[in-house]
């Protein structure tokens, strides 16, 4: 399977293609062990193999951890490409011998449970309801690595905040989510009056920002960033250990003001909307996926009525 061959994939290929996407997938050959079924020697003989078979050097491991070299960047984009496209062709077969099955990947970012706008769970049991024997898959990601696996096939259906236009695809918008800024118990910002909190005293703050944001003023105020993280729940810890402050939805922090663990720092002015987007194939989706997205703004409608 020299690269510049002209001759097809083999099982062989495909097997040992798998192996390593299961092994990036777990970050490491060890963790890949019982997802594979294998032995680490097992596993480290597959990849030896397939290396030969590509003549490219994909990973290093060893005692300096596991980690992809650029070509085994490139290859693992592609692997996602080949094997998106393969469950779609196997998504249509089936529906054209008039089977709702197979399998259905829906990626969303986290923090959804709490919004009482979206009703994500209602649309989840409406789905499985219609489609029983679709294997469904959920999995929770940034927002950045939602956008490429909608464009890769790795996803067939995401549920996202509004990213850079993408034209293939079915966008739907669904609902603004608010943003406030908090601090937690610990946090020296907790006790002061609200009129101290200005936004020179913010900006000197050690803030917790997003990875996939830019660092730029927010609101006005110029912040010091100081942590990043990719989830909310982490940010939430974050801000929690009093040592950061950082915005969080409304919704997913209600809890912890209410508790008198948070506190929300300048609501009034230090505030902004996320807008959340459902979105799928604009061309040819499979029926699952546009059943599902269909379930979603349907449930999230029926929320907002």
């Amino acid at each position: 399977m020299r690269i510049g061959r002209k001759r097809g994939l083999t099982d062989i290929d495909l097997r040992l293609l798998r192996v390593f996407a299961e092994i990036v997938q777990a970050n490491g050959f060890s963790a890949a062990q019982a997802s594979l079924g294998m032995t680490q020697a097992t596993i480290s003989a597959h990849m030896r193999h397939l290396e030969e078979r590509l003549a490219v050097r994909l990973c290093e491991r060893g005692r300096g951890g596991f980690y992809l070299t650029e070509e085994g960047r490139q290859v693992h984009s592609a692997i996602l490409d080949l094997f998106g496209s393969i469950d779609r062709f196997q998504n249509v077969v089936l529906e054209a011998q008039g089977e709702l099955s197979g399998d259905l990947s829906f990626g969303t970012v986290d923090a959804m449970l709490t919004n009482r706008a979206l009703g994500l769970d209602r649309a989840v049991a409406q789905f499985a309801g219609l489609a029983p024997q679709v294997r469904l898959s959920i999995d929770i990601a940034a927002p950045q690595a939602l956008s490429q696996g909608i464009l890769n096939g790795r996803y067939q259906v995401v549920l996202m905040p509004a990213q850079q236009p993408l034209g293939q695809m079915h966008v739907v918008d669904l609902f603004e989510e608010r943003q406030n800024l908090y601090c937690g118990q610990g946090h020296p910002l907790f006790p002061a009056a609200e009129a101290s909190v200005t936004d020179a005293v913010l900006a000197r703050q050690d803030f917790a920002g997003r990875t996939y944001m830019p660092q730029v003023p927010i609101c006005g105020v110029d912040f010091n960033w100081r942590a990043v993280s990719a989830h909310m729940e982490s940010t939430l810890l974050l801000v929690l250990s009093g040592a950061y402050i950082g915005f969080l939805p409304d919704h997913y922090a209600a809890p912890e003001v209410r508790s008198g663990r948070l506190r929300t720092l300048a609501r009034d002015r230090i505030t902004f909307f996320d807008t959340f987007q459902i979105v799928y194939p604009r061309k040819r989706p499979t029926r699952a996926a546009d059943l599902l997205a269909r379930a979603i703004i349907g449930c999230q409608r029926v929320q907002d009525a």
